[in-house]
This record gives structure tokens, sequence and C-alpha cells, in this order.
């Protein structure tokens, strides 16, 4: 519950501030002090955040490396702080555009309430444990209408065990936080566009060439945002919220030039799946989101990761799926299909997580009946991952940690 309580509050501060940037926006288009007004505000904004990293250091990011850190014993962070400046920091970095995400900071928030109630209740470190899991999976099933997605993940990605009692313990919490958020947001799920078909079994063998793809597109990706953050680090650009002022920018030029691109992607989704676009558009946007995602992410800007990854994935299955239809003698009406195994196998990709891919998605797009396609593009974008690059992405930030 208490997890739930604070994740409903941050999706509630995130949405509306989407809503106010995009209206803003609008507004002070083509009114030249305005938009010179907009850029000092940037500044501020990086300045403010800046402020907040430095007075916790451990809310950067997106915040599931230092989570992991807490788990093995090698971090101990203060949730008397980490809570309410992660809190406010990735609130103002989607006040101001930046290619971030929700899940993330809503798992540390959701964490670090399970660690708060811990410590109220002097449990030892076994049940300390087990509230930050029981906490983070609260904090995704809440943020992405996703219990079932939420717990697995808690257990595959933080926790590392499937036994009954945790088990049970994390679907306990996962299951009421979603309940609470359903209330407040409703129980559509959150990709709302809809899969009017299930794809036919005579195109499942591209699923095996969609899947090495997304392999090879996470190697990439991990491989960009690592070398992103060294960039950063080498520059004289080094102090925290000089290298804020980067992304902040490039937010404000992209928000005259190609505003869609610009915060966590959930309207860009929706335009693919109900747009009929041409492929170079499609191209351009995944390639200036793909570039200002590594620059928002390099930068330490406190957000997640997991939708702007879903919105690349989506554009490589938009991409994969316009292949098929000119080439393959695709069925255009399976489009649709492919932008959710193509967000599967690029979560699975990157995260390393499998199984949590899946049932995310599923959940995610409301569409369970697609679970043995999505099996096979995550499982195989996985092998071919982790082939190349065994370690996820999460795996070498919280190895810098140490």
């Amino acid at each position: 519950m208490a997890a739930g309580v604070v994740v409903i509050l941050y999706r509630l501060a995130l949405e509306s501030t989407g809503t106010m940037l995009t209206y803003f926006l609008n507004f002070i288009d083509k009114r030249p002090l305005l938009v010179l007004g907009w850029f000092f505000v940037l500044l501020l904004l990086a300045w403010t955040v800046g402020k907040l990293v430095t007075y916790e250091p451990m809310i950067s990011g997106s915040g599931l490396p230092h989570l992991e850190c807490e788990m093995d014993g090698t971090l101990d962070l203060n949730w008397r702080k980490v809570l309410p400046a992660k809190f406010a920091a990735g609130f103002l970095c989607l006040s101001g555009g930046l290619a971030l995400g929700r899940a993330g900071p809503s798992i540390l928030l959701g964490a670090m309430s399970g660690k708060g109630i811990s410590e109220k209740l002097n449990q030892d470190n076994h049940q300390r444990k087990i509230l930050l899991t029981c906490g983070a999976g609260a904090g995704l099933a809440a943020t992405f209408h996703a219990p079932l997605a939420g717990a697995v993940f808690a257990l595959e990605k933080l926790y590392k065990d499937f036994s009954g009692a945790v088990l049970a313990a994390v679907m306990t919490a996962s299951l009421t936080a979603d309940a609470m958020a359903s209330i407040v947001f409703g129980m559509e799920p959150i990709f709302t566009f809809g899969l009017i078909h299930t794809l036919p079994g005579r195109y499942w063998w591209m699923l095996f060439i969609l899947g090495p793809v997304l392999g090879l597109s996470g190697v990439f990706y991990t491989w960009l945002s690592l070398k992103s953050q060294l960039l950063y680090s080498k520059t004289a650009l080094s102090g925290t919220w000089t290298k804020l002022i980067i992304p902040f920018l490039c937010a404000g030029i992209l928000a005259f030039t190609i505003p869609e691109i610009l915060g966590s992607g959930h309207s860009i989704i929706r335009y693919l799946a109900g747009t009929d676009l041409m492929l170079r558009t499609i191209l351009i946007l995944f390639i200036s989101r793909f570039l200002f995602s590594a620059i928002c992410f390099g930068s330490g800007a406190p957000g997640g990761i997991f939708f702007p990854l879903l919105l690349l994935g989506c554009f490589i299955g938009r991409i994969f799926a316009f292949a098929g239809v000119q080439l393959f003698g695709l069925d255009p009406v399976y489009i649709n299909n492919f932008l959710i195994l193509a967000m599967t196998g690029y979560f699975s990709a990157v995260i390393h997580a499998p199984l949590t891919g899946v049932i995310l998605l599923a959940e995610m797009a409301g569409s369970p009946e697609q679970l043995f396609p999505m099996a096979i593009v995550s499982v195989t974008a996985y092998i071919t991952s982790a082939l190349l690059k065994p370690d996820s992405l999460n795996d070498c930030l919280r190895e810098r940690l140490k």
C-alpha cells in the first residue's frame, strides 16, 4: 500500500506535466521572447536537478543498479533522502522533455517505501530484502498496470530466487499496488491500440529473424549508452549540473524541431500503431530518438529506461513490419503485432530478463494470446544479446558503482 500511494502520486505528477508541456510548447511556438524564456527555464531545471543529485548521488540514472547493489549489500541507500529526491528529480527531468521513463524511478520509490517500513518495524537483513523486493514489484505493477510482471521482475532481477514464501509476499504487494492504481487510472492496459488478429503460424518464421535483429540492436544500445557515459566523464562538462545542461538544451531544440520524440514516448507508440507512415519518416524519428536517449541516459539524469527501450523496440518492429509487407507478403493487419513482439525482444536483449519481458508486454498490451510468439522473440533476442555481451546494461552499471 505504501509503494502504491507513492507511485500513484508520482505517476499523476508525470502525466500532468506531460499534458502541460505539450500545451505550453504549442502556446509559445513562434513567439521568440517566450521561446528564449523556455531555454532559461530549461537551464534552471538542469541546475535544480543537479543540486538534487549532489544532495543525494544515489538518485542518478534509473536507480535499478543502485537498488541491485542495495540487495547484494554493497550499498546502503538512505530511503529518507532517496525517496523525495528521486521523486522530485524524475518529475523535473520529464517536465523538461527528457527521453526518460517512469518505471525505474517507480521501482526504486517502491523499494524505498519497503525499506522505510522495514526500518520502522526493526526487521533483520533477510526481512528487509524481502520488503525491498515487495516494494520494487509493487512499484512496477502500479506504474505499468502489470502485477505479474512486477512480481516476476522483482524475483528474476533483484531477489534472484523464486521460493514460494517470497513469491507469495511479492505477489500480494504487486496485486495490492495494482488494485490501488486501477482505482485511480482505470483498468485499461497501457497500450490501448489493441491487436485485431493473432499472428498466424505461417508468419512465425519471421520471428527467428526479428529476434536476432533485436539482440544485435540491444547490444549496440548497451554499448552506446555506456560509451555516452564515458564521453561525458572525459569532457570539461564533468560537473553534476553542467552535464545535465546538454540533454536539457537538446530537449529545448527538439521541442521546436521534432517535438514528437520528447518525453517518455507513449504518444509516439500510439502514433506508430495508428498511422500509415513513410519509411523515411520512421527512420528519421527512430535515429533522432535513439541519439537523444543516449544523450539523456549518459548524462546521469534521474529517469527510467524501460519505456524508452520499449519505444525503440517499437520503432524496430515498425521498420521490420514495413520490410515484411514489402518483401515477404506480410498482411498489413499484423503490423501492430510486430510492434508488441519487437518491444518484448528489445527489452529482453537490453535488460536480460526474458521472462519479465514476455509477461510485461502481455499485460501492458492486454494480449495474452500473443505469449508464444512473444516467447520466441524474447528468447532468441536474449540468446543473441547474451552471446555477444554476457552482461546486461544494468549489470555493467552496477559494476561501475562498486
